[in-house]
Parts: structure tokens; C-alpha cells; sequence
């Protein structure tokens, strides 16, 4: 087992793994950027090394501060969190180059699903449902065209490389076709420095239900059920549950034994999600992320494992702690995601926190790093918190839901909780009958854009 760890993030996600290592009796080292010199993560950790200035290119991107800070303070090994460097193949391949353990899969399996053409070749050839699409990418408009006629309107464009939202277009029809081929391209072009594009039948009305896959790296993987994460902002997800209210068991069964399959033949190692459009009982792949999510913690709930733990033993050679006839679900878990952000308009609102109170209480979790006096910089992602309750029903987690937020106090910023306590009295959300589409068309009728 390792001795100690280096953590190559920040914020609430560098104190998860900071917790996790310190229940291990493994010791921690934290980087950050000059703007972080007093972040909780700094605080917490047994080390820390100041890796550059603000600009995260030249901080928490930078690989030979990273692969420096782990040679001065004799760190074996290198946890990425998510976001960041977390999914940079490269980076992987570096790190193992200088005799440093990553923790999480091998620079391969990030290289191969890290291309959303390769990744659904890979996934179909391993039994895995996907959605309708070119085959590869879409070279010209010509072709675009004529894919659009083959699987009928409306279709999606996405790049290749694409993310978070970004490069992804919708043609209604074949009118809107240019426009929306020529802005994918040119939107993958600009953030991801490739203009390769693919197209997929274009689904109405589905949910977004990902399957949290954990493999062993020797041929042994499990499934831990289901997320639905449909409730997404722009494609960023707001509102995450486990168990998916519109699963049954019969479909968890059907399709997590398909994916931990998929995941085994590989000898996937660590934690990954395999991400699916679901509609009228059919599950079709989208993506797969090969890093721990940001809404880990329903899983985490609702399972009773800590899967940070996993990735530290499984990174270390040791064998999982629990096998697929361990796993039982137990009650029900929602996260929601707290953004330092001005409502309706959901602008930044870095600032100085002037007073901190975190839920609690049965079944509350607060994953953040705020504290009294803390000031939120303006430079990385406006996520500050993430508030996680479990009850035995999804009623229960609701009322927890409701009850932690009125809890809450973030004074000295505005913060999207106005939001979720406006969602609440929603009886599409109660009922959990909603799709990928609701929100936004939520956000149009209530508040401005």
C-alpha cells in the first residue's frame, strides 16, 4: 500500500480524497495555485506545494509542476479527482513514465474513451446498446446531409472530442442541417483543437441514466446500479439520484451486467460511468467517463462503499473489497450541486464567504471546502458545494432534501439554492416524471435566460 499520495485537483473534491487517505493511514499531499494558498484542501492535507499562479494552465494543468511536486515531497502515487488533468491520457503516460502510480485507469482506456467515435466502436463491439449514427466521423456537409435523411430528423452533432455541452449542435431538420454541422465543427475547432464531428439520431424525450462500473484492472469488474442525472442545465448536470426513479430492477440487472462485461473484457482498473440516453425502455451508450463523477456520492449512499477507498487499492495492486453479490441497494440518494452563482442568470459570483453553515443531521452529507472568511477565486469551475441526502424512500430523500437546504447558510455570494427550493415544489420533480429537456424549458417559463 502506498505511503503517501499526491492530490492533483482542488476544492471539495482534493478533501473527498484527502478523507479517504487518512482512514487508510496513507498521507496526503495537497498542490495549489497561489490563489489557494489558504484553501480548506491546503488546511487539511499533511503537505502541500504552492504549483504556480492562478491561470490554471500554469497551475493545476501544469504536468511538470505536478510531476515535481510529487518528486520533492516522495509521493508514490497521484489521485486526479475529476475534471483538471483527470481524463488527459498524456498526462497518465507521464506520470507512469516516472515510476508514480495513477490512480485511476491506464492512459489507454482514457485515450480510447476519450474519442466519442472510438469509444462507441469499442462499446458496440462489446455488446453494448448505441445510439443510431454515422459511422465515424461526418467529413463533409454533403454526407451530413445524407445521413440526416437515413435516420430521419432530428439529429444531433457532436465533435469528437467534444464535452461539457460544447460542440454539440441540433438540426430539427434538414433546413437547420448547415448551420448546425458548420457551428459543431467550428465550437470543436476553437475549445478542443479538432473539428471532427459525428451524428446520432436525435432523442426526443429521454433521461440521462449512467451505470457506475468499478474493475479490478485483472479482469473483474462489478456494476453499482444506476444514476439519473436528466435534471442538466445546459448539459451540466443539477440534480443527481440513485436508484433512477424510472429503472426497474429487471433493467438494472439487463444493462449493469452488460456494462461491468463490457468494463471486464478490457480490464478496466478503478472507478468509470457509462453514460446512457434512455427511452421508452432502451438504453443507448453516449460516453464513457474514466475518472471518479462529481455525483459519486448518491452511489456511495446507497451502496455503503467508499469508492475513493477502491481506487486507492485496486491503484495499489490490491484486490477489490466487495464482489457484484455484495452489492444491495439501500433506500434512496440525491445530490444536488451548489454553484457560487447569481441567479436568474446563473452568472459567477466569486467572493467572500462571511458566514458558513453546513447541514446536518440524519442522512446529510456535505462534500465543500467553505469556511468562515473564505474568499471563492474567480479563476476555476463555480461549483462550491455539494449537498447529498439518503432516506430509506425517495419521499424521505426529499423532505431531507428540503429540510437541509432551508439549513444552509452561504452569506457574502449569491448561490444557485434558490433554484433547487424553487424545483421542490415542482410535482414533475416530486414524481420524478421529467427528461433531459424539462429543466430548460423550466428555466424559460420561470426565469429569464
Amino acid at each position: 500500500m502506498f505511503d503517501k499520495i499526491l492530490i492533483a485537483n482542488r476544492g471539495e473534491i482534493a478533501l473527498r480524497v484527502i478523507r479517504a487517505a487518512r482512514e487508510m493511514g496513507i498521507k496526503t499531499v495537497a498542490v495549489h495555485s497561489t490563489a489557494d494558498s489558504d484553501a480548506m484542501h491546503v488546511r487539511m492535507a499533511d503537505e502541500s506545494v504552492c504549483i504556480g499562479p492562478p491561470p490554471s494552465p500554469q497551475s493545476y494543468l501544469s504536468v511538470p509542476a505536478i510531476i515535481s511536486a510529487c518528486e520533492i515531497t516522495g509521493a508514490q502515487a497521484i489521485h486526479p479527482g475529476y475534471g483538471f488533468l483527470s481524463e488527459n491520457a498524456e498526462f497518465v503516460q507521464i506520470v507512469e513514465d516516472h515510476g508514480i502510480t495513477f490512480i485511476g485507469p491506464t492512459a489507454e482506456h482514457i485515450r480510447v474513451m476519450g474519442d466519442k467515435i472510438t469509444a462507441k466502436d469499442t462499446m458496440k463491439a462489446l455488446g453494448v446498446p448505441c445510439v443510431p449514427g454515422s459511422d465515424g466521423g461526418v467529413p463533409d456537409l454533403a454526407t451530413a446531409k445524407k445521413i440526416g435523411e437515413e435516420f430521419g430528423y432530428p439529429v444531433i452533432i457532436k465533435a469528437t472530442a467534444g464535452g461539457g455541452g460544447r460542440g454539440m449542435k441540433v438540426a430539427m431538420n434538414a433546413d437547420e442541417m448547415e448551420s448546425a454541422f458548420m457551428t459543431a465543427r467550428a465550437e470543436g475547432k476553437a475549445a478542443f483543437g479538432n473539428d471532427e464531428v459525428y451524428i446520432e439520431k436525435y432523442l426526443t424525450t429521454p433521461r440521462h441514466i449512467e451505470i457506475q462500473v468499478f474493475g479490478d484492472g485483472k479482469g473483474k469488474a462489478v456494476h453499482l446500479g444506476e444514476r439519473d442525472c436528466s435534471l442538466q442545465r445546459r448539459h451540466q448536470k443539477v440534480f443527481e439520484e440513485a436508484p433512477g426513479p424510472c429503472i426497474t430492477p429487471e433493467e438494472r440487472a439487463r444493462i449493469g451486467k452488460v456494462c461491468a462485461d463490457a468494463v471486464a473484457k478490457i480490464n478496466y482498473i478503478g472507478a468509470g460511468t457509462i453514460e446512457f440516453l434512455y427511452e421508452n425502455g432502451e438504453f443507448y451508450f453516449i460516453e464513457m467517463n474514466t475518472r471518479l463523477q462529481v455525483e459519486h456520492p448518491v452511489t456511495e449512499g446507497i451502496f455503503g462503499v467508499d469508492l475513493v477507498r477502491e481506487q486507492i487499492l485496486v491503484a495499489a495492486g490490491e484486490p477489490m473489497s466487495f464482489g457484484q453479490d455484495d452489492l444491495e441497494i439501500n433506500g434512496h440518494a440525491i445530490e444536488v450541486r451548489i454553484n457560487a452563482e447569481k441567479l436568474p442568470n446563473f452568472s459567477p459570483c466569486p467572493g467572500k464567504i462571511t458566514a458558513y453553515h453546513a447541514p446536518g443531521g440524519l442522512g446529510v452529507r456535505m462534500d465543500s471546502a467553505l469556511y468562515d472568511g473564505y474568499s471563492i477565486p474567480p479563476y476555476y469551475d463555480s461549483l462550491i458545494a455539494k449537498l447529498i441526502v439518503q432516506g430509506r424512500d425517495r419521499a424521505e430523500a426529499l423532505a431531507r432534501l428540503e429540510r437541509a437546504l432551508g439549513e444552509l447558510i452561504v452569506d457574502g455570494i449569491d448561490t444557485t439554492v434558490p433554484l433547487f427550493h424553487a424545483l421542490l415544489q415542482e410535482p414533475d420533480l416530486r414524481s420524478g416524471d421529467y427528461n433531459i429537456h424539462w429543466l430548460e424549458r423550466w428555466l424559460a417559463e420561470n426565469m429569464e435566460q
